[in-house]
């Protein structure tokens, strides 16, 4: 996902295809995805999150395979389709169903370690940039999906869904600590069915401010590269060195994020987020100089690496762990409308007025406007 936007300007090198045409294929990706989130949530409830992730492995490694000998933008788009259905089976949402089940005391600091993987996979862009310029983008595709096979199928194997099926108790804690103001243990005893939970006006409120937050993730994770090598007239290097900074900048958020989230109230971290994720894509929007994009890829990653898992653990927080995976299948629903909406939107406004500016203004907009929605995502009241 993050090395994206190099495939992008190799793709358009070679195909002539525009900003909107590659956008909408990470968009439609975001789709399939979302609508694919309240199946793939309860079958992660019923069935535990091994064989779906086994599932989701083999597809996201052939759909690299396949995408290696794409000729149209017909195959070039089947082939991301392939490809985001088995991260998401093989993903984010089916591990998040197996840690906010082992986890309670501690929720917040075990996702934001769980999510470093993520940030890893950010550090080796600068890595595929290079196997992109050398071998080209078609070898790296086939290289990338023998490695998601190889390395992704023997780790599934150590996944297990829920303590209690191995003897074990949450956080290996036998009672639960005293509940500290505003500490997670406040909320240890909620545990929502999926109608229940989205009944309240928390769930959608929250499904919401995350959407905003990703209409800026999702326009960097396709447009910055592009950006940064078209309109600052960066290498492809220099703009993957850009990357790795905005990554590692993420990994320091996520473990600083655990931190915060167990100790705080996520909601007020989470809007001080938002807050930075807007100045973020300002600055990257009127970026005239070096040091602006560095400010912007600092802030932007510590924003994202602080507030990615709050978003699980608020969730868990809020509604229990028996129905995780179908809240947050059915989140999905809304949440994917910022991953589609912000690339594709940055990609039309570039293709007409020759620039990302008004682009990353609006989506900025938007993300301050989702701070609101965390303001008012007040924890709900336990059903009857």
């Amino acid at each position: 996902m993050q090395s994206y936007g190099a495939y992008v300007v190799l793709l358009q090198l070679e195909f002539g295809w525009s900003k909107t045409e590659l956008s909408a294929a990470f968009a439609l990706t975001r789709i399939e995805s979302g609508i694919l989130g309240p199946l793939q949530g309860w079958l992660v409830d019923r069935y535990g999150p091994r064989p779906i992730l086994t599932a989701g492995i083999l597809m996201f490694g052939t759909g690299f395979i396949f995408f290696s000998y794409v000729d149209s933008l017909l195959s070039y788009y089947l082939s991301f389709a392939f490809i985001a259905v088995g991260a998401s089976l093989g993903g984010f949402a089916t591990v998040m169903v197996s840690l906010v089940n082992w986890f309670n005391q501690h929720r917040a600091k075990a996702i934001s370690v769980s999510q470093l993987g993520y940030s890893l996979g950010g550090l080796c862009v600068p890595g595929i940039i290079m196997c992109l310029e050398i071998f080209g983008w078609r070898t790296t595709a086939q290289i990338s999906g023998v490695a998601v096979l190889l390395i992704g199928l023997p780790l599934v194997q150590i996944v297990k869904h829920r303590p209690t099926d191995w003897g074990e108790i949450p956080d290996g804690i036998a009672e639960p600590l005293e509940p500290k103001t505003g500490g997670p243990s406040l909320f240890s005893k909620r545990d929502f069915t999926a109608r229940q939970a989205m009944r309240t006006h928390s769930f959608w409120l929250i499904s919401l401010g995350h959407a905003c937050s990703l209409l800026t993730v999702s326009a960097v994770m396709v447009h910055l590269v592009p950006h940064l090598t078209e309109g600052m007239d960066l290498s492809l290097a220099q703009a993957g060195l850009v990357v790795t900074l905005m990554t590692a900048c993420q990994m320091v958020g996520q473990l600083l994020g655990g931190y915060l989230g167990d100790k705080n109230s996520k909601r007020f971290v989470c809007i001080c987020c938002m807050a930075g994720h807007t100045i973020a894509l300002l600055l990257l929007a009127y970026a005239g100089n070096l040091t602006m994009v560095y400010l912007f890829a600092m802030l932007h990653g510590l924003s994202w690496g602080v507030r990615g898992p709050l978003m699980v653990a608020l969730r868990a927080d809020y509604f229990g762990p028996s129905s995780f995976g179908t809240i947050m299948g059915f989140s999905s629903l809304i949440v994917m409308l910022g991953m589609s909406i912000g690339p594709v939107y940055a990609g039309y406004m570039a293709d007409i007025h020759g620039n990302y500016q008004l682009g990353f203004t609006t989506l900025a907009i938007g993300a301050f406007m989702g701070s609101f929605c965390f303001l008012a995502a007040t924890p709900p009241k336990m059903p009857k």
